[in-house]
């Protein structure tokens, strides 16, 4: 059974994608850096770490200073999009 992943607080309800990066050149997405309140700010910051394309380690930067007010194991429930 899969424990239930914590999930975090954005700025806003929308996710527009800013990098979606395949860092390590296996051809799986593996950090995403996210706006999620259309200020063109990235606030959600999210990295695949074992290579298997799935986020396994989410930062929320709430107030957009550089320091995460928030890091979570998993997705913290907002998904990458497809």
């Amino acid at each position: 059974m899969t424990e239930p992943q914590e999930t975090v607080e954005t700025r806003g309800d929308d996710r527009v994608d800013l990098i979606a990066q395949d860092a390590n050149g296996d051809g799986k997405t593996d950090v995403w850096v996210s706006d999620t309140d259309g200020d063109g700010k990235p606030d959600l910051y999210q990295f695949d770490t074992d290579g298997d394309g799935k986020v396994d380690i989410t930062m929320v930067d709430l107030d957009e200073d550089g320091t995460p007010d928030a890091v979570v194991d998993g997705d913290g429930g907002i998904p990458p999009q497809a």
